[in-house]
């Protein structure tokens, strides 16, 4: 069916977590093919709650459309939200679901056991879930709704940091969220923070781009020591291998006596097995160099 933008109730939009590149994709993708998919909405008293579709809406406004193609599910709120879950459990994160679960406590007077119940899980996992959000200021919330910041490294980082200091954490929130910074390096800050002093930590929290690049000032000459090092021991097994070669083209191993023949199995053996170790781990940082 085809409804209106006014008359949408978006009661849950602040439960999903905004993604700045996928959502300037999806812009693009309406403007050029229209809308394919619907969103997904209930109906209540005349007004219908969207339960799904958020991004696309957001899309459309932007594109100054006045209707939207959607499903209603004909499902009570709580079911309808709880199946909406389900469908796209295998994106959720732990805060995801803790917005969620907070929501329907308050929303709907859900006990822990009833929460549990309804999601399949322990009272446990619920009270877990729930104390990341009374342990994770609200402004750092409200940055990785918005795509500030990266969930995993609010979950990772900076909620351990919020336990241990609140503010700190805040402030380090507000710092880093217009940079843009990678999980690794919110993590650099993180492990900088747990290390260092007073003025270490001041540096972090108020110039934090300033510590990461004095940070890899300090990293890069043991990087490229550690390099040259495995490039020449890469080298000497390369030179050993080859004597070793020779020796056997020379017919060595035929002048050895049968009771030397064991120590020698048994020192190639060991060999193959240290090699073996070493090709596969090779080519496995090499399959995941990021």
């Amino acid at each position: 069916m085809e409804l209106e933008l006014h008359q949408l109730e978006l009661r849950y939009e602040r439960l999903r977590k905004r993604a700045p590149v996928a959502e300037r994709a999806l812009l693009g993708a309406l403007a050029e093919h229209g809308q394919k998919l619907p969103i997904v909405v209930i109906e209540a008293q005349g007004r219908y709650i969207v339960i799904d579709g958020y991004k696309r809406l957001r899309a459309l406004k932007r594109l100054s459309r006045d209707t939207v193609i959607a499903t209603d599910w004909r499902l009570t709120e709580l079911d309808a939200l709880l199946l909406e879950r389900r469908l796209r459990a295998s994106g959720e994160d732990a805060l995801d679901q803790a917005w969620l679960l907070a929501e329907l406590r308050e929303r709907f007077g859900l006990s822990m056991q009833e929460l549990a119940e309804r999601f399949e899980r322990s009272k446990s996992w619920v009270s877990r879930r729930l104390g990341l959000i009374e342990a994770l200021p609200q402004v750092i919330q409200d940055q990785v709704r918005a795509g500030a910041l990266a969930c995993h490294a609010a979950m990772k980082y900076l909620l351990p940091l919020a336990r241990a200091n609140a503010q700190a954490a805040t402030q380090l929130g507000a710092a880093i969220a217009p940079l843009k910074l990678s999980s690794r390096q919110v993590g650099s800050l993180y492990t900088g923070w747990q290390a260092g002093g007073a003025r270490t930590r001041a540096l972090i929290v108020e110039r934090p781009q300033l510590y990461l690049q004095a940070r890899a000032a300090q990293q890069a000459p043991a990087l490229a020591s550690a390099l040259q090092r495995l490039v020449n021991d890469l080298g000497a097994l390369s030179g050993i291998a080859k004597r070793a070669r020779r020796a056997l083209q020379a017919g060595l191993i035929q002048q050895v006596l049968d009771a030397e023949r064991a120590e020698l199995d048994a020192a190639f053996a060991r060999m193959r097995e240290e090699l073996q170790r070493l090709v596969d781990r090779f080519d496995q940082e090499r399959g995941h160099a990021r």
